[in-house]
């Protein structure tokens, strides 16, 4: 999860990182409530990039001239996106300007502290031009100290930008974030340093240890819910929005994906999809994986285009029975909401769309073999649950029941 600019510029001052003199605003009134002098620039705050470019970042030195951007800005859309907010910052003259950064990397499974003299680096000359230095064991100014002498910063200018890294690193910490970036951090002729643009991105795992973070993703997702039901993401592959028939279930990005792919090759129309690995950004206190099995049944029940729930498990799960109890909870709750037959104009019997979806499952892997022996006693009471031994049969199994008559809407 990224956090817009002004909300990163806040964590900054917080934490004692220099940052501008800024003010939010919410309208182009606020304008006229400005208690930053001018000349100042309004930024817009978008998660996208190259703002300055396409007009969204504008230096203005009157009042009149600040309303006229501010309204230009907030009606203008980068790369799809038009902003809620502005950013109104003071104007700072930078005599030179780094490139920062605090990242997780993965492959080492260490922070890495990321330098360069240079802010706009090309991509194809980074690894000649950036610096960095691996923190193999616990944090201490020797590393940002190190990082700035292999940049080549010395005496006044090397202190400044070591106590930058070192707060970086401090808030990179505090708040299980993925990666902290400064770029540029500018210099002025005075040798002074300013953070003039911050990215943070949070770790989407670490959430729900933080209540202040949960709020603010719970916002992101409603604002993505409301703004974007057309491009259907809301946090890539672990929930996606989509308004077909085949709701999927699965405990797995990959294991996600490929169902997703499959009903689409198969004809069928791929619905919400939900991944049970992780507790969703939104989710503030712990779950365990039974809590998200149920609150993701509930979820696609709930869905007015929802017909069949697919259930893709792969590997190892934890308490399979208790998983497989959840399930057998949920079609107990919903076994009254059978379909009921109606009569056309023309006097013919259709059925109506049931209430609750029927559930297709697939269960792959022997430590899953308790929850199967389970949920196999239940298929043999209730034809609202189909347990089918692979990934193909599943499939097609749930498009065809999408596709069956009882599903067709009443002409």
């Amino acid at each position: 999860m990224d956090l817009l600019e002004y909300q990163v510029k806040e964590w900054f001052g917080k934490i004692g990182i220099p940052v501008l003199p800024s003010q939010r605003i919410d309208h182009p009134t606020d304008i006229k409530r400005l208690k930053i002098r001018y000349p100042i620039v309004l930024k817009s705050q978008v998660h996208a990039g190259e703002r300055e470019k396409v007009g969204g970042v504008r230096m203005v030195e009157t009042t009149i001239d600040a309303i006229a951007a501010a309204q230009t800005i907030f009606n203008l859309s980068i790369w799809g996106q038009l902003p809620e907010v502005l950013l109104a910052e003071s104007k700072y003259d930078a005599h030179q300007e780094f490139y920062l950064a605090v990242v997780l990397d993965t492959a080492v499974c260490r922070p890495v502290l990321l330098g360069s003299t240079e802010a706009d680096i090309d991509l194809e000359l980074a690894d000649q031009k950036m610096q960095y230095v691996v923190v193999e064991q616990e944090f201490s100014p020797f590393y940002a100290r190190r990082l700035a002498l292999k940049m080549g910063l010395q005496g006044t200018l090397m202190q400044s930008v070591s106590t930058v890294l070192e707060k970086m690193y401090q808030l990179f910490v505090q708040k299980d974030l993925d990666l902290v970036e400064i770029n540029p951090l500018g210099v002025n002729l005075s040798g002074e340093v300013m953070a003039l643009n911050g990215k943070v991105r949070v770790n989407e795992r670490a959430i729900g240890r933080h209540p202040e973070i949960a709020a603010m993703a719970a916002k992101i997702v409603h604002h993505h819910y409301e703004r974007s039901s057309n491009n259907g993401r809301l946090g890539d592959w672990n929930s996606v929005e989509k308004h077909g028939r085949i709701g999927i279930l699965g405990n797995g990005t990959g294991s996600i994906m490929a169902t997703y792919d499959l009903v689409v090759d198969g004809g069928g129309k791929p619905g919400i999809c939900l991944n049970l690995r992780h507790a969703t950004v939104t989710d503030s206190l712990p779950t365990t994986f039974c809590d998200r099995l149920a609150k993701g049944l509930n979820t696609l029940a709930a869905d007015k285009n929802t017909q069949v729930i697919l259930i893709n498990l792969l590997g190892s799960i934890p308490q399979p029975e208790e998983t497989a109890q959840a399930i057998v909870k949920f079609v107990q709750n919903n076994k009254g909401e059978s379909p009921a037959l109606v009569t056309t104009a023309n006097g013919s019997k259709n059925r109506r769309q049931p209430q609750s979806p029927q559930l297709v499952i697939r269960l792959a892997g022997s430590e899953l073999n308790a929850a199967k022996d389970i949920l196999a006693t239940l298929q043999t009471h209730d034809d609202g649950l189909i347990l089918v031994e692979d990934l193909d049969s599943a499939v097609a199994t749930a498009v065809r029941l999408t596709k069956a008559p009882a599903y067709k809407k009443v002409s």
